[in-house]
């Protein structure tokens, strides 16, 4: 599989597994099974509350720690510096490792001293706490505060990007940063499966039309995807999307669908323009 390597040391398998909903023992199997089919990539966050079950299957899957990436994020209400660390370390024991691979601010606060807030995720990786650091849900201009005025070294940025929304500034903008842009959402939370234009794709290469929608991600530089799945079956059609070609008549119906349908738009994002 793939990885993304920067000049941050990071090393992030393009495709990896999302976690948001599951909990519990459904998610702790859910990762063993999906780390026993090759994954190497691990999506989780406070908010989720299955840091324990990923920790559990971490624990008992039998593929060293040292070999897995996993990212983790602290929620927009735990920003000051105290909650931070507070955050991280209840992470880190939930998870049971001593570090992190990517620690990434969830979601920006509308109230807080974001010098100190970037200050502190900094440290996290000072202190090899987080092997990197990130932010997701971070509009581009704040981006560009935190890497050109506050000169944190991100490793990463997650957003929800799929076929139906155009990510093209900010993916522009970590390019030219060297920084990761991780897709949440992927797969528009399987309503890809009912468009006709990547139903016509799938039929034309006899794969599916989520994995039309992955590939499209996965080819793309600097570009990472966390489609959450649970069956078996579900991750390994995702991890057999690597293997779909697609050609300039499938990039150009891609290109002609509406570019902007966000799904996830809680009362506290940002504003995105």
């Amino acid at each position: 599989m793939q990885n993304i390597v920067n000049r941050h040391h990071l090393n992030m398998p393009k495709l990896g597994l999302g976690t948001w909903p599951m909990l519990g023992a459904e998610c702790t199997q859910a990762v063993i099974q999906a780390l026993e089919l090759g994954y190497r990539h691990i999506d989780t966050a406070t908010m989720y509350n299955n840091e324990e079950a990923v920790g559990k299957a971490l624990q008992e899957s039998g593929v060293p720690r040292e070999q897995i990436h996993v990212t983790t994020k602290v929620w927009w209400d735990k920003l000051s510096p105290a909650d931070m660390r507070e955050s991280l370390q209840a992470s880190l024991t939930a998870l049971r490792s001593e570090y992190v691979d990517l620690f990434m601010i969830h979601w920006p606060a509308k109230d807080w001293d974001l010098a100190k807030t970037i200050e502190t995720l900094v440290s996290f990786k000072q202190q090899g706490l987080a092997k990197n650091i990130g932010v997701a849900n971070f509009p581009l201009p704040l981006l560009r505060t935190v890497v050109e005025e506050l000169h944190a070294p991100l490793s990463a940025i997650q957003v929800e990007y799929h076929v139906c929304l155009s990510q093209d500034p900010l993916l522009e903008y970590a390019r030219l940063h060297d920084l990761a842009l991780t897709a949440y959402s992927p797969l528009l939370r399987n309503k890809v499966s009912e468009i006709p234009e990547l139903q016509a794709i799938a039929k034309k290469h006899d794969v599916l039309p989520t994995q039309v929608a992955l590939k499209w991600l996965l080819d793309q530089p600097n570009v990472a995807a966390i489609p959450k799945a649970a069956s078996k079956a579900n991750q390994q059609s995702n991890l057999d999307a690597l293997s779909v070609r697609l050609d300039a008549d499938d990039l150009a119906l891609i290109a002609g669908l509406p570019k902007d349908q966000r799904l996830v738009n809680p009362e506290f994002a940002p504003q995105w323009d």
